[in-house]
């Protein structure tokens, strides 16, 4: 742990944060800092956002521990989204307390507005290309309608921004999958380019300097090179485990494309065991998704990671 805290120092010093992430002075220096040797233990917790610490409870009733991040969601159907203070509150306690803050948005699409449905809605509510076009152009009708959702999203993040909370944010996941409205359009103009709009007007246009941006892919295709938006648009590299495991070939595949960035496994449905992060060491953390990780994993199984000695918990982290 010396070794690391020294890095993590060393890192907050010099300021070698990104410029996507310029004011974030310290999750990300120290994401940096234990990459190869430590991993953090993450935990979502989705619907409600009524319970926004629901599934970061069970895992404390499981291992006696706290996950290391903690991660929130601004959801799309409606009691969610009035119950977007209450989660962004939970945020800004969790950070206080020495969690990492990741934040997702599961954003509806930009038409239709909130709320929405699952599917059709998040999924399988497709736009025409005309339709993409249209939004990815500046100063059309669906163009502007997408700022005036980030205009509302931006609230909360300010709220954040104020309160001196740093966020890893990490809009447009999975940008691969396909059935999402935003993904499966490869290449320059596709989702890679809503991502560089979207990062672009929340930092530049609404001055969100505390977020630190995640570039989010799923194991389902081998083509993340046509999804990325560009050095300076993305901080981490996270990579979704649902349908491929943990084959150590995804591991090597995605570090030539990110390079040095950290990278996570950012969402996962059975957990890594202590084996596969050592054979696999620069996941910086992994993130169980909700409730799958009691749907999906023994008692033991959790808890035999929680106790690994490369795994981090929150109350082996720096005060932020």
């Amino acid at each position: 742990m010396a070794s690391s805290f020294f890095k993590y120092f060393l890192f907050a010093t010099l300021g070698l944060a990104t410029n996507a992430a310029a004011q974030s002075a310290k999750v990300l220096p120290y994401l940096n800092s234990i990459s190869g040797t430590k991993t953090l233990a993450g935990q979502h917790n989705k619907e409600p956002n009524a319970e926004p610490t629901k599934w970061t409870d069970f895992i404390r009733k499981t291992t006696g521990k706290y996950p290391a991040l903690w991660s929130g969601d601004f959801l799309f159907q409606q009691e969610n989204i009035d119950n977007r203070w209450k989660m962004i509150k939970q945020a800004r306690k969790q950070y206080r307390k020495g969690a990492v803050v990741n934040i997702m948005w599961h954003a509806c699409p930009p038409g239709p507005g909130e709320p929405c449905a699952w599917d059709p809605g998040l999924l399988n509510q497709l736009l025409t290309d005309a339709q993409w076009q249209e939004l990815t152009t500046d100063g059309t009708p669906l163009n502007k309608a997408w700022k005036a959702r980030m205009d509302g999203i931006a609230v909360y993040l300010q709220y954040l921004k104020d309160h001196n909370v740093e966020v890893l944010f990490r809009p447009l996941h999975e940008m691969n999958q396909g059935k999402f409205w935003w993904g499966g359009r490869p290449g320059p103009n596709g989702t890679a380019r809503l991502y560089q709009i979207t990062h672009d007007y929340l930092q530049k246009t609404k001055g969100l300097t505390n977020l630190i941006w995640v570039w989010d892919m799923q194991d389902m295709s081998r083509d993340f090179a046509q999804y990325n938006p560009g050095e300076a648009y993305w901080d981490v590299f996270a990579f979704d485990v649902y349908d491929q495991g943990y084959d150590k070939s995804w591991y090597d595949y995605i570090l030539p494309i990110v390079g040095a960035k950290p990278i996570a496994i950012g969402e996962c449905a059975t957990l890594p065991t202590p084996e596969i992060l050592a054979a696999q060491p620069r996941w910086t953390f992994f993130m169980s998704w909700a409730e799958l990780v009691q749907e999906k994993n023994s008692v033991e199984a959790i808890k035999r990671i929680y106790d690994a000695p490369q795994v981090l918990t929150r109350d082996e982290l720096p005060k932020w």
